[in-house]
C-alpha cells in the first residue's frame, strides 16, 4: 500500500457565509496541496465536518473532488459510525471507482468492548474489496481500540491494510510498531508525534495542519521516512507552536482560521462548532505571517 505513505491530509469542508459548501474555496484547497507536496487527500473525515454533511453533500463533495484531483493523488473517504449495519450498507452503496480506499472510524458513543471493535471491522472488511485504514481516536470516540485488537484485524483481515492512530499514545504506537505483519501501515493522526512516528517504523501521517502548510510538513514527514532525524525536527520545532494553536479550541476552527489567513477559505464552520476565538485568530494570524 505505498499510496498511502507518506503524508495525507484531513480535508476540511469549506463553507460560505450562508454555511453552503463552498465549491471554489474546496478546489482551490484541493489544487493547493497536490501541487505543494502532499501524497493522499482523505474526504470526509472528521476534519471535514462530516457529522453535520448531508448525504447530498457528502455525494456532491466527492464528485468535486475527483473531478479536481483528476486521478493526481490517491484518495481515501471516510465512511464510519457506531451502527456496523448502517456502515456496511453506505460502504455497499457509495461509488468507490475513483476511491483508493476507506478511513473508517472505530464505533463511537456505544463504547464496545475489543471484541465488539473486532466484529465491527471484520463486517466492514467483508462489505469491500477497497483497502481500509483503521481510525482510532478515543478522544472522539470515548473508548479506546487496543492495539492487540489492531494488530489482530491486521492478521486476519487482507484488505485492512493501516491504522490512522489519534490517540496521542506514545506507548500504543510503540505497541503497534513492534508487533505489525510487515506491511501494515501504522499511520499517525496526531500532528504533534507525527515526526517522531514515522522515525520508529511508522508510514507517515494523515493530518490537519498538512493542507495549510502542504510543502513544508510533507518535507518533514519524508525526512522521517528516511531517517534524517536532524532535518525533520529542524522543521517540527518551527511548526509546534501552530499545531498547538489549531487545536486550542476546536477542530476544524483553528485549521479553517489558518486557511483563511493564506486566502484559501473562510473561518466558518457549522454548529454545534463556533469559529475560533478572536484571540486565537490573532495568535494564529501572528504566527502565519511571520511563518
Amino acid at each position: 500500500m505505498q499510496k498511502f505513505i507518506g503524508t495525507g491530509v484531513a480535508l476540511i469542508t469549506p463553507f460560505k457565509n450562508d454555511l453552503s459548501v463552498d465549491f471554489e474555496a474546496l478546489k482551490k484547497l484541493v489544487n493547493y496541496n497536490i501541487d505543494n507536496g502532499t501524497d493522499y487527500l482523505v474526504i470526509n473525515g472528521t476534519t471535514a465536518e462530516s457529522a453535520t454533511i448531508s448525504k447530498e453533500e457528502r455525494q456532491q463533495i466527492i464528485e468535486v473532488i475527483v473531478t479536481t484531483n483528476n486521478n493526481r493523488l490517491p484518495l481515501v473517504l471516510g465512511i464510519g459510525g457506531n451502527n456496523t449495519l448502517e456502515v456496511v450498507k453506505d460502504i455497499k452503496n457509495t461509488d468507490l471507482t475513483n476511491i483508493d480506499g476507506i478511513l473508517s472510524v472505530a464505533p463511537y458513543y456505544s463504547k464496545p468492548t475489543q471484541e465488539g471493535f473486532y466484529k465491527h471491522f471484520k463486517a466492514i472488511s467483508a462489505a469491500t474489496e477497497k483497502p481500509i485504514i483503521l481510525y482510532n481516536v478515543p478522544g472522539r470516540t470515548a473508548k479506546n481500540m487496543d492495539a492487540a485488537t489492531t494488530i489482530r484485524l491486521a492478521k486476519d483481515f487482507k484488505n485492512i491494510v493501516g491504522i490512522k492512530e489519534a490517540g496521542n499514545n506514545t506507548q500504543q504506537y510503540l505497541e503497534l510498531l513492534r508487533d505489525k505483519p510487515e506491511d501494515f501501515l501504522v499511520i499517525s493522526g496526531d500532528d504533534d508525534l507525527a515526526l517522531g512516528v514515522t522515525l520508529a517504523g511508522g508510514s507517515g501521517v494523515i493530518s490537519v495542519i498538512g493542507q495549510a502548510f502542504p510543502k513544508q510538513f510533507s518535507t518533514m514527514i519524508n525526512c522521517g521516512l528516511e531517517g534524517k532525524n536532524k532535518e525533520g525536527y529542524a522543521i517540527h520545532f518551527k511548526m509546534m507552536e501552530i499545531i498547538d494553536l489549531i487545536f486550542a479550541e476546536n477542530n476544524p476552527a483553528g485549521i479553517k482560521s489558518v486557511l483563511n489567513e493564506l486566502n484559501i477559505s473562510s473561518t466558518n464552520v457549522r454548529l454545534p462548532l463556533v469559529p475560533a476565538s478572536d484571540e486565537l485568530q490573532l495568535k494564529i494570524k501572528s504566527f502565519v505571517n511571520n511563518f
